[in-house]
């Protein structure tokens, strides 16, 4: 793809504690769903890469793990180490914060964010807010915890003031052809996507009954013709949580592998064959081949 001389493209790193509501502004921003969501804290696990062309930009976000600091086993250490990797390279970092919300777990984040690079702040969830007036006040506060290079109150869910973010993004973009064609949405495979959109449902599904370290594997991925045929595995470390995953008469499994198809078929522009099994792995969680196995580094 070529594009105009004064064209820009760049790295966008999306940063914060768990559950502010990273993944749902990527998604909005894309227009669509890259990245899982979920009530549940942690559930974006890896660096996804998600891309907006438009007639003057690439943009090219990267959405992390939620940075965290109350749980220590390998897979939290792999999830941060990604955050951290994920912030050398780029040209932006969006800092999202909850509107009225900021404490020793946004302050940690903050601490790992490069001193070189423009940093905006993202206000989110302002939707919420019953009373608009104590903003401003709020945004005050905040321009004196970090020298931010702009402060943008926005709501994801409801696509408020999203495109005044993307123009202050651009700004900070350095004049560059575009890495992508255009019409790529992410960098991230089908059989990555298949895998994700099964975890957010048994999130979504099941909640808080079964830990968010719960993983998926995908043990086959074929294409024949127009049809994809995915079998996947879901990981789990104890039986009575593979019994509620099941449900009775298997009815949770079937409804977590309906949704998730759905979402695929939506995806993949064609018929999705799904089937998915449970299994108990005890300890996965901190086992470093188990983790290099599911892609973590």
């Amino acid at each position: 793809m070529t594009a105009d001389a004064d064209f820009s493209t760049g790295y966008i790193a999306i940063i914060g504690r768990p559950n502010v509501g990273k993944s749902t502004l990527l998604n909005k921003l894309l227009q669509q769903k890259i990245s899982i969501t979920s009530r549940k804290a942690q559930t974006t696990r890896f660096r996804i890469n998600g891309i907006l062309t438009d007639q003057q930009t690439q943009f090219i976000f990267v959405d992390t793990p939620g940075f965290q600091t109350q749980y220590t086993n390998r897979l939290n250490t792999a999830m941060n180490r990604v955050v951290t990797q994920s912030i050398q390279d780029v040209n932006v970092v969006l800092f999202v914060i909850e509107a009225m919300h900021f404490d020793q777990r946004d302050l940690a984040a903050l601490k790992i964010l490069p001193q070189n690079v423009p940093v905006i702040l993202v206000v989110n969830k302002i939707d919420k807010l019953a009373d608009k007036n104590r903003l401003l006040p709020f945004l005050n506060d905040m321009a004196k915890v970090f020298q931010f290079a702009a402060m943008i109150p926005v709501s994801a869910a409801h696509k408020i003031q999203l495109p005044e973010l993307l123009n202050t993004i651009r700004t900070y973009l350095p004049i560059n052809q575009p890495l992508y064609d255009k019409n790529e949405v992410t960098d991230r495979s089908e059989r990555f996507i298949a895998s994700e959109f099964i975890r957010e449902k048994l999130f979504r599904l099941i909640g808080d009954e079964i830990p968010y370290s719960t993983s998926v594997v995908i043990d086959q991925f074929k294409l024949e013709g127009q049809l994809h045929k995915i079998y996947a595995t879901i990981l789990v470390e104890k039986a009575n949580q593979k019994a509620i995953i099941i449900g009775k008469k298997g009815e949770k499994l079937k409804q977590i592998a309906s949704q998730a198809r759905q979402d695929m078929e939506l995806m993949f522009g064609g018929k999705v064959y799904l089937e998915v099994w449970v299994k108990v792995k005890s300890g996965w969680a901190d086992d470093e081949s188990v983790l290099r196995n599911l892609g973590y580094e």
